[in-house]
């Protein structure tokens, strides 16, 4: 039978680990993660860089754990805000603009987790999961009071909002110069308008 470790080395070895999280979504976040991304987080932090896989058991558990921390700040950010899904999404968008690392990892790791394997996959399945579903009650209640469309069901727009945000990552990855906040706000406002909404109109000449 093995000894239990000391109470006092395991806190302090939770503490290092969401010490290397944090310092990894920080350099991630404006330097991104290839490259010598990882011996600047290991320098940081005050280790070898073969040690941060003593708290992580492959270089993708840490990416994951990297993009857990980025969805607990842009919560915790958007708490703040207090809008629903619908509103915030302009407002995740112009946060993501300011984090090209983070959004190039989440970018490239959702369509590469898809394997049931991958160590990405559940963190991707869930949070997909809880977006929709979040989503679909933010809208649900906008429908309810008018302000929405109500000819879709909540899922299908709540799919649409989710997909155009992800698509509009990936083509600002290639053009900077593409607003994805605007192009939202166009997305909410236009598209998802009540049915007669002076949006639908042709524009005056």
């Amino acid at each position: 039978m093995s000894t239990p470790q000391p109470r006092g080395r395991y806190a302090k070895g939770v503490e290092r680990r969401e010490q290397i999280i944090q310092t990894a979504t920080d350099v991630f976040a404006t330097e991104g993660f290839e490259g010598t991304a990882l011996k600047r987080v290991a320098e940081t932090v005050g280790v070898r860089e073969a040690t941060l896989f003593h708290y992580f058991g492959s270089k993708q558990e840490l990416l994951t754990a990297v993009l857990e921390e980025r969805d607990r700040r842009a919560y915790r950010d958007m708490d703040q805000e207090s809008g629903d899904l619908v509103t915030s999404m302009p407002w995740v968008a112009r946060r993501n603009a300011t984090q090209p690392g983070l959004t190039t990892l989440y970018a490239v790791a959702s369509a590469t987790a898809n394997a049931p394997t991958h160590a990405s996959h559940e963190y991707f399945q869930q949070r997909f999961s809880n977006l929709i579903e979040n989503a679909s009650r933010d809208i649900a209640v906008r429908q309810a009071e008018g302000t929405l469309r109500a000819d879709l069901p909540p899922e299908v727009l709540a799919r649409l909002l989710v997909a155009a945000s992800d698509g509009l990552q990936l083509q600002w990855m290639y053009d900077k110069t593409i607003d994805m906040a605007a192009d939202l706000d166009s997305l909410a406002t236009t598209l998802f308008a009540p049915v007669g909404h002076p949006a639908h109109q042709p524009a005056t000449q």
